[in-house]
């Protein structure tokens, strides 16, 4: 059984309050189910307080994180503030979760940047404290980089169990503590230590493989997993090759690569939605983040695809 689409409003910077509440009032009439945002130092935006704001002055789409960065936050303080989102949205938040990937920004606060495992190990520890903290008994937890002594949550989530778990990557070690972990699994292109994506390993082969590794750490529960990819440019346009043009200048690709590249969708209107269907039935994806600068002129696909 497929799943329905989701679309997510990708934001993370804002003029002023007023203009923030815009882009949250926008994101929700235009159809959006989810408003999200990263986690980085370089970032304008924080997550937290912005969110919080988010859930303010909306009643309906929900708030999320792709993702808290592990390294940057005790999990005892991060399963806090997350419960504390999900109460006061009214059990409208979703819990994303990475490992830490921006090496610059690491360097520039002076957080050790560990080996990909010792830092995916960190996250795998930090998650369990975070769904102990949130579960109704007191949490006594003792790992390799956290130890919790009979420490009660609170407050705890709206949301039962928990709020939905997104984690994202591009490896083996990370897409199979997705599939076992998480309720929302998201592919994403390799990422560099500097910054930025390569781009041209972004292939269908690359993503079957990627899929298998979630598989192999899902088992049987994989069918109830939420398959998620991010558009890093969506326009809607019948005039492609000039849009991927412009697109190509900015990413140091070629037209032709942009438009074969499953990271953006440049077309017709038809042409994204036959796209999008195609890749949901080849792949399961269903659930699409598109940049905020984006949103409106994606709109029409939304709103023929949105719950589909």
């Amino acid at each position: 059984m497929q799943r329905p689409f989701r679309f997510a409003v990708f934001a993370y910077e804002a003029a002023s309050r007023q203009d923030w509440e815009e882009k949250a009032r926008r994101a929700e009439a235009l159809g959006y189910a989810i408003l999200v945002m990263p986690d980085h130092f370089m970032n304008p935006l924080t997550p937290v307080p912005a969110l919080a704001a988010v859930a303010a002055v909306t009643t309906t789409i929900r708030i999320g994180t792709i993702v808290f960065a592990n390294d940057y936050r005790h999990p005892a303080l991060l399963a806090k503030e997350a419960a504390t989102l999900d109460l006061l949205s009214d059990g409208r938040f979703e819990f994303g979760l990475g490992a830490g990937w921006f090496q610059t920004e690491y360097e520039r606060v002076g957080i050790p940047f560990d080996p990909p495992g010792q830092r995916i190990e960190r996250m795998r520890e930090a998650l369990t404290v975070v769904k102990g903290l949130w579960s109704d008994e007191p949490l006594t937890f003792q790992g390799t980089h956290y130890a919790i002594a009979d420490l009660d949550g609170r407050p705890k989530p709206v949301q039962k169990p928990h709020p939905p778990i997104f984690i994202g990557g591009t490896g083996r070690r990370m897409l199979q503590l997705a599939g076992r972990e998480a309720d929302i699994v998201g592919f994403i292109p390799k990422t560099l230590p500097g910054g930025g994506h390569d781009w041209l390993a972004s292939t269908p082969e690359l993503l079957s493989e990627q899929i298998s590794w979630v598989r192999e750490g899902a088992g049987a529960r994989f069918d109830q997993l939420e398959l998620s990819m991010v558009a890093f440019r969506a326009m809607v346009t019948d005039h492609p090759e000039e849009a991927a043009a412009g697109v190509a200048r900015d990413y140091g690709l070629t037209p032709d690569q942009v438009l074969a590249s499953p990271d953006f969708l440049i077309g017709s209107e038809d042409a994204i939605v036959e796209r999008l269907l195609a890749r949901r039935e080849k792949f399961g994806v269903s659930y699409l983040e598109i940049s905020d600068s984006d949103a409106a002129g994606f709109a029409p696909v939304v709103a023929r695809l949105a719950g589909l």
